[in-house]
């Protein structure tokens, strides 16, 4: 009777392929199990990373203690997408290695549970997945960008950055090329005892002042510090060869932000509507990017079973090795991709998609001089030409 019941599941599992087996289960049960510990994981990093930055907006005054929580659960929902497809490939790696290690598999594929099937319980997993991940990277990740933005424009009014600087530090701008010192901010938001020194251009600048205030442009992103009572210095220290100014008041210019960072981030928080359809090569790479992170679950996917090995007696550190390599290029090639889409270096119509694809054959066709499908027409094909 117990057999009868178990063909007769079969046969419903093949007619059915919703049905789900009990090794259906059992696999998608091990993936779960091993992915929520890893997100949870990955997560926790993650917090802590950001934590670490927020509390150093909050020590600068630029960022309210009430305002901490909400400005932290942004920046989670807006690097939630790019965080999914590692994890899941992760895991997917660790359940099929940890089948391998313990001849799980081998068992499976002794019942009558081959390949395919494991393609189909990783699919099926992969499902779900990849509609949280397209939610999080079609919706909840320009929501976030764009109120993390209006956060961002807010420390860059002058009187919040004023409230941001502290009196007694030292603040660095274009990777140290620029150092700035108040000695003291009185009631009134404006520095005393103001001292600047520029090391961009061949000869130093050194500026004194005893007044000064900081300026930003939201629409430019120029930055400006308006000084009043002050001398200015030109000239490499340790010569005497120097240009001496005394000023009642002086503008100084610190310059811009970078015009494609300052545009890549308008566009991140641009809703997915409107990027749909646009001709512009910077909108179709945006739409690309978000597009990527649920399409990258279904490729991984595809690309993790092949890369583990089914018995324990098999080498894997070949196998390791190529999903490490795999592993980084898939990652690494997708900032490539879309600068490369941007500048037009690709054409449209190809998009920025490509690259999932290219890793995908790449694995494949690393795999396929030891796969069991050409072993056997090999195997044909050397018998026939003997007989």
């Amino acid at each position: 009777m117990g057999v009868f019941h178990t063909e007769q599941h079969q046969r419903q599992i093949e007619h059915n392929p919703i049905v789900l087996s009990v090794a259906d289960r059992y696999l998608l049960t091990e993936i779960t199990k091993i992915f929520s510990a890893i997100i949870l994981t990955l997560l926790m990093v993650m917090v802590s990373i950001l934590l670490l930055g927020t509390l150093e907006d909050v020590n600068l005054g630029a960022l309210s203690n009430t305002g901490v929580l909400r400005y932290l659960g942004l920046q989670i929902l807006r690097d939630t997408s790019s965080l999914l497809p590692p994890a899941f490939f992760i895991a997917a790696l660790v359940t099929l290695g940890r089948l391998a290690r313990d001849s799980e598999l081998i068992a499976f594929g002794a019942c009558g549970f081959g390949p395919i099937r494991l393609y189909r319980a990783f699919l099926l997993f992969a499902l779900p997945l990849s509609v949280i991940t397209g939610w999080f990277a079609l919706f909840g990740q320009p929501y976030a960008s764009l109120q993390l933005q209006i956060i961002e424009s807010a420390k860059g009014e002058p009187s919040t950055q004023v409230a941001g600087l502290r009196a007694g530090r030292f603040y660095q701008q274009d990777d140290g090329n620029i150092t700035f010192y108040a000695a003291s901010i009185d009631d009134q938001n404006r520095f005393q005892g103001v001292f600047i020194q520029d090391r961009r251009a061949e000869r130093p600048r050194l500026v004194i002042s005893e007044r000064g205030l900081y300026q930003r442009d939201a629409s430019s992103g120029e930055q400006r510090i308006l000084l009043e009572q002050g001398r200015r210095y030109d000239g490499i220290p340790g010569t005497a060869d120097y240009d001496f100014a005394e000023f009642d008041r002086y503008t100084y210019f610190l310059g811009p932000d970078r015009e494609l960072d300052i545009e890549r981030r308008r566009r991140a928080a641009r809703p997915t509507r409107e990027l749909i359809g646009s001709d512009s090569l910077l909108d179709r790479a945006e739409l690309g990017h978000r597009l990527s992170a649920p399409v990258a679950i279904y490729v991984l996917a595809l690309i993790a079973i092949p890369l583990t090995s089914l018995s324990p007696r098999q080498r894997g550190t070949g196998r390791m090795l190529l999903a490490f390599l795999a592993y980084f290029a898939f990652f690494n090639l997708q900032r490539l991709a879309e600068n490369w889409l941007e500048s037009g270096i690709t054409p449209a119509w190809m998009g920025m998609l490509w690259y999932q694809a290219a890793i995908l054959l790449m694995v494949y066709l690393s795999l396929a001089p030891g796969s069991f499908w050409l072993r056997q027409l090999r195997d044909r094909f050397w018998n026939r030409s003997w007989i």
